[in-house]
């Protein structure tokens, strides 16, 4: 691979690493901090993109739509919490098994929903930035991955800031370490993880905005980063959210390299490699503990 190449790649590979974490955040609070076997998340992220898309149609940017729709998503994660708890969790027995079920269940529901609602047919969205790009050199950025980037900059530091700085987000880190000891300082655990698991959710509309600004959408999208975003969030040590981002780019520049290289074939294949790789050295993960 030449110089100029591989630059690019790298280019293209950080833009790309950024995006990967905006799409794993809330993943990464979901199944590290609140401890729920949330594999419906590329489906709520799908949702989320769905949803852009309907604003969109009536005059917002995607993004702005991304962040209108973020109350919402809230409620809805309430919602589905709370069912989770009632049903599954608050019994204590094969909470982990049961929950894969229904949460499995859930995602293929949404996508029923959603092929119901709007076809199989993929859809776009339409804003200023999509189409254009920006020169550095010789190097053309598109401008669509560098709005997704600075968003996903921008949610790892919101979520770091909130994770760190708020009792509740400090209650929310220790929920995952010991429930019980929360009750000695006031907190209740289910609410703490309700609360989390509802920011979580609300971060897919952010995050589903931007997959329909990166590209079309369809109803069967959220299947190409179910093992994708799994991987960024167990690579990155369960309940960090740098290090989500950490590892996102990893992933991102690996794929980007391969893909210059050897071909979109492989470039798949570089996420679970990349995780069995580092696993093998640290199993906690990079920022795990």
């Amino acid at each position: 691979m030449s110089f100029e190449l591989f630059y690019e790649a790298l280019i293209s590979g950080v833009l790309l690493g950024c995006f990967y974490a905006a799409v794993s955040i809330g993943l990464s609070m979901a199944f590290g901090l609140a401890d729920v076997p949330h594999i419906a998340h590329p489906a709520f992220l799908v949702l989320g993109g769905y949803a852009a898309f309907l604003l969109n149609q009536h005059g917002f940017d995607p993004i702005v739509a991304g962040l209108v729709l973020t109350p919402a998503f809230y409620v809805i994660g309430l919602a589905v919490y709370q069912f989770y708890h009632v049903s599954f969790e608050k019994h204590g027995t094969d909470t982990g098994l049961r929950g894969l079920a229904f949460f499995f269940g859930l995602s293929f529901v949404i996508e029923a929903g959603l092929i119901l609602m709007f076809g199989v047919d993929q859809h776009m969205v339409d804003a200023p930035y999509i189409g254009n790009s920006y020169a550095v050199g010789d190097t053309r950025l598109p401008l669509r991955m560098l709005a997704a980037c600075a968003v996903g900059l921008a949610l790892t530091a919101a979520m770091t800031l909130y994770l760190s700085r708020t009792f509740t987000g400090r209650a929310l880190k220790a929920v995952a370490q010991d429930a019980d000891a929360l009750l000695l300082v006031g907190a209740n655990p289910v609410r703490i993880k309700r609360t989390g698991f509802a920011i979580a959710t609300a971060t897919t509309a952010i995050a589903g905005a931007l997959l329909a600004v990166i590209g079309p959408i369809e109803p069967s999208l959220g299947r190409q980063y179910i093992g994708r975003t799994f991987c960024i969030v167990v690579l990155a040590g369960l309940g960090s959210v740098p290090g989500t981002l950490v590892a996102a780019l990893i992933i991102g520049i690996a794929e980007s390299i391969v893909l210059s290289s050897f071909g979109a074939s492989w470039a798949t294949a570089v996420s679970f490699g990349t995780l069995l790789l580092v696993l093998a050295i640290r199993p906690a993960g990079l920022f795990g503990r």
